[in-house]
Parts: structure tokens; sequence; C-alpha cells
């Protein structure tokens, strides 16, 4: 039985409506849990670039790749492993003001987890911190303690350690 591994999908488009729906699809049809996603610009004008992260087989892996790449808008998709991968992920914590000011350890923990302050306010101060998925769920879970007024993360974004062989195919599509 093939061992199942965490893999990067890049998936670079044109940007149409409707294209999210058919790719999530393919995914939902296999029964297959998205852990996360994310949609931006790429390094070419008119190109998106799609970041999801799913769990399964190499094998299956393989087979959802031949199913992106049939549609009509996918100019390309990769897969990575973790290890190929430089990747991070950011999220938002908003949290009663007076914590900042009455709770030392509360100020402790947003200067050792590397978090910033975005904004204070009389009610409320937003901290934002961006690291590995573990990062943010330990700073979650020392926050939590104190009461979260809002939390949101973001989908993984990731470049590949290796040269992406895309951008030269990409330069074609441009002219």
């Amino acid at each position: 039985m093939s061992e199942i591994n965490m893999y990067t999908v890049s998936i670079y488009t044109e940007n149409n409506i409707g294209l999210l729906n058919r790719i999530s699809a393919i995914f939902q049809r296999r029964h297959i849990n998205i852990e996360s996603i994310n949609s931006s610009v790429s390094e070419i004008e008119n190109v998106s670039k799609w970041t999801i992260v799913v769990k399964l087989t190499e094998v299956r892996m393989k087979k959802v790749i031949g199913q992106i790449e049939k549609q009509v808008e996918v100019i390309k998709a990769y897969y990575h492993t973790e290890e190929e991968t430089i990747y991070q992920e950011s999220c938002l914590f908003k949290l009663r003001t007076n914590l900042l000011y009455d709770e030392r350890e509360v100020q402790n923990i947003i200067k050792e987890s590397n978090a910033r302050i975005v904004t204070v306010n009389r009610d409320f101060f937003v901290i934002e911190k961006s690291g590995l998925k573990e990062e943010l769920e330990l700073l979650h879970r020392e926050l939590n303690v104190f009461g979260i007024m809002q939390f949101t993360r973001s989908g993984r974004i990731a470049v590949t350690k290796d040269e992406m062989k895309i951008s030269k195919m990409l330069e074609a599509f441009q002219h």
C-alpha cells in the first residue's frame, strides 16, 4: 500500500469564473479533503497561481494532477512534497486591549513568538504572525487562555526549492 503524504499543489491558470468550483469538484469526487487553499497573482502577468495542500498517496496525487490539467484554463499543475517547498502561513488574532496592558504574559507571548502588533485601539488590538502551521497553532493555544475575540489563518503560500520551468513556459503564454 502506498504511503500517504502531504503535498503542496501549484496550479497556474487563466483567471476565469467558475474554475474554483471545477477544481474543488475534482478533489470532492475523490473524497480528498483540501487542507488549505490560496489563490494569488503569479510571477507572470495575467496568470493566477493556486496553492492547495492535500494529504494522499502519490499515485492518487498524479491522477488528480492529470484531471486538473484537463481543465481548459489550467496552464500547468505541479505537486511537491514538504521537503521540496518553502512555505508559510499567516494569521491574525484580535484580543481585548486591556490584556496588552494588564497581562505581562501576553506581552511575553507576542515577543517570544515573533508576532507583531498590527493595530491597537481602546477596545481591541490585533497581532499578526507568519510561520509554519505548528508555530501558529502554538501561538493560538497560548493566547486562547486569555480569550481570543477573533482569529483567522490564511492558506499556505509556497515556493519550490528547485527552479520551476513554468516561468519559461509562461513567458511564451504571455506573448
